[in-house]
C-alpha cells in the first residue's frame, strides 16, 4: 500500500521567509504586533563583555554611551547604583564596588569580561568649590587653582588601578581567539538571531530549531528525505556590521555531536540565496570535540554545488553564519555519514583563532606623568597638573606608578595618556607621540572614542602615547595608521 505523500507546509516556509526578512513587510508587522520593533540590533559584538571602570565620570559615560551605540555588552563598576541609573544608558549591567577595595572586585564583576576600560580618576576641583555638574573643573580651558577632594591619588591612581588589574588578570583570556558566539552565556540579542532554515524552502518536511539550554546551544529535529528534501540547518540574520576576521585563521567550533556529518557556511553577501562557503566535518557520538576550519579550506557553494572559482573567502566581510545536516555532500554526492531522522548537535561556542594579540585593558592616565622631578624640565612651560604634582598629593607620580602595574600584569594593554581634557563635542583630529613631552588639549569625547578603537587594533597592544587634538578643517582619524606610529613598550 502506498503511504500518502505529506503535503508541503507553505505556513511554514512563509514563516521562514519573514523571520529572515525575505518579506520584509510581514516580518515587519510581526515585530510590532509583538512589540518588538528592534530590527537586528546584534552587530557581532557579543563575544564577551566590556567592564567599564570609573563609568559615570566624564570620560566614563561617554565611553559606555558609544559601547552601548556600536551593540557591546557592557557592564559598569560604580559606587552608586542609583546615582549611576540618572547617568547611563538603561540597556547597560551595574555593579556596586570600588576600586580601592579588592573585596568588592568579585567573580561576579569580572565573569565573562572580554575587556576592561578603566576610565577612574581622584576627583579634582576648583579651592572655591564648583557647580553640581562640575562646569568649571570639565569645561578644561580657563584654570581654577585646583584641589583633591575625597580619596587620595595613591589610594586611586596606584592602588586602585592595581587591585583591578590583578582581578581582571585572573579572568581575562590571553589567547589570540575571539569569541564570536558564546552559547554558554547567551545574550537576548544573540537566541534572537538564529533561526531555522530547513528543507521546506524547496518543499520538503524536515523541520529542526535552536535551543538555549543549560550553557549551550543544541541543533536539533528531524530530517525527512520525502518530497525530495533532506535537510535542516540554523542559520542566523544578516549581521547589521559584519564580522571582520581577517585577522584571523580560521574558525573554531566546540561541538558534541552524533556520529553524523555537519556542515558549516559562512556568507559574505547578504542575499539569502547566495554564495556560501562551506565545510564539513564528522563529529563523534556523544564526545565534545573542537572543530578547526581553516578560511583557506572552505568551499564556495550555491546549493550545494562547487564554484569554479578558486576566489577564498573575504574574512573580512563575514555576515552570517550556518549549521546544516544534509543527506547531500557536493555536486549531488552522497553525505557517507547521514541518518535520516532526529538529530542533535550540541554546540558550546563558535571563535575565531589564530589572530594577533588585542588589547584587553584599556587605562586612561595623563600626559607629563614623567615630568615631575625631570632634569632640565621648566615648569614655568608645564601645565598646572606637572607644576602643581606635589600639592595635589604626587597625582601623576601615582599615576605612572598605575600604569607601571599594568605592565607588569602581562595583560595585552593599550595606556592612553591625554593632554587637558575639555567638553569640546564633535570629531578632532588626534596626534599620537610618545616619550612624554607634549602639550595641548583633547575632547573627553575624543578619548572615549578611542579608547574603544583601541580594542580592535592589534597595534595597539602593549603602548603607551600621549594624545593631543589639533586643528583641522576636515578632521578624520586613519586608527590603523595612527596606531601603526607607536612602537611597543
Amino acid at each position: 500500500m502506498n503511504q500518502k505523500k505529506p503535503s508541503w507546509d507553505i505556513g511554514r516556509f512563509v514563516k521562514t521567509l519573514a523571520y529572515f526578512d525575505i518579506i520584509p513587510f510581514i516580518g515587519c508587522l510581526q515585530r510590532l504586533l509583538s512589540g518588538n520593533d528592534n530590527k537586528n540590533r546584534f552587530i557581532g559584538k557579543s563575544m564577551g563583555i566590556v567592564l567599564v571602570a570609573g563609568a559615570t565620570g566624564g570620560v566614563g559615560k561617554r565611553v559606555v554611551q558609544k559601547l552601548v551605540d556600536l551593540g557591546y555588552q557592557v557592564r559598569c563598576l560604580v559606587r552608586n547604583c542609583d546615582r549611576a541609573k540618572s547617568i547611563l544608558p538603561q540597556n547597560v549591567e551595574l555593579i556596586e564596588g570600588d576600586i580601592t577595595k579588592p573585596e568588592t572586585l568579585t567573580p561576579e564583576l569580572m565573569a565573562n569580561v572580554q575587556a576592561v576600560i578603566c576610565c577612574t580618576s581622584v576627583k579634582v576641583q576648583p579651592v572655591e568649590g564648583d557647580s553640581p555638574d562640575r562646569a568649571k573643573y570639565n569645561q578644561g580651558i580657563k584654570f581654577y587653582q585646583p584641589e583633591i577632594v575625597g580619596d587620595t591619588p595613591e589610594n586611586v591612581e596606584y592602588l586602585g588601578v592595581k587591585n583591578l588589574v590583578q582581578a581582571a588578570a585572573k579572568y581575562l583570556n590571553k589567547s589570540t581567539d575571539k569569541l564570536i558566539f558564546d552559547f554558554a552565556n547567551p545574550s537576548t540579542d544573540l537566541k534572537e538571531i538564529w533561526g531555522a532554515v530547513d528543507d521546506v524552502v524547496m518543499g520538503g518536511v524536515s523541520e529542526s530549531e535552536i535551543k538555549f539550554v543549560d550553557n549551550m546551544a543544541v541543533f536539533t529535529g528531524n530530517v525527512s528525505t520525502q518530497n525530495s528534501g533532506g535537510f535542516a540547518s540554523v542559520r542566523t540574520k544578516n549581521i547589521a556590521q559584519p564580522f571582520n576576521l581577517s585577522n584571523y585563521e580560521g574558525i573554531e567550533l566546540r561541538v558534541k555531536g552524533d556520529g553524523q556529518r555537519y556542515k558549516f557556511l559562512a556568507r559574505t553577501e547578504s542575499k539569502w540565496d547566495g554564495v556560501g562557503y562551506s565545510y564539513s566535518f564528522d563529529t563523534v557520538n556523544n564526545s565534545w570535540i573542537d572543530v578547526r576550519i581553516p578560511f583557506n579550506q572552505l568551499v564556495p557553494v550555491f546549493r550545494a554545488k562547487t564554484l569554479d572559482t578558486n576566489e577564498l573567502i573575504n574574512a573580512q566581510n563575514i555576515c552570517s553564519l550556518q549549521l546544516m545536516l544534509s543527506k547531500f555532500e557536493y555536486d549531488g554526492e552522497l553525505n557517507p555519514n547521514f541518518t535520516p531522522g532526529h538529530f542533535a548537535l550540541q554546540v558550546e561556542s563558535i571563535k575565531a583563532y589564530g589572530g594577533e594579540t588585542l588589547p584587553q585593558f584599556v587605562l586612561i592616565s595623563s600626559a607629563g606623568v614623567t615630568r615631575p622631578n625631570r632634569p632640565g624640565i621648566n615648569l614655568a612651560e608645564e601645565p598646572p597638573a606637572v607644576r602643581m604634582n606635589e600639592q595635589l598629593g604626587g597625582i601623576l607620580t601615582w599615576k605612572l606608578c598605575g600604569e607601571d602595574s599594568l605592565r607588569e600584569s602581562k595583560i595585552p594593554y593599550t595606556i592612553i595618556r591625554p593632554c587637558a581634557l575639555t567638553e569640546e563635542t564633535g570629531v578632532q583630529e588626534l596626534i599620537f607621540e610618545q616619550g612624554d613631552n607634549i602639550r595641548g588639549k583633547v575632547s573627553r569625547d575624543a578619548i572615549a572614542l578611542l579608547c574603544i578603537e583601541a580594542l580592535s587594533q592589534p597595534q595597539a597592544s602593549n603602548v603607551t602615547f600621549e594624545v593631543k587634538a589639533i586643528e583641522s578643517t576636515n578632521p578624520s582619524n586613519n586608527w590603523q595608521q595612527l596606531f601603526a606610529s607607536l612602537q611597543p613598550d
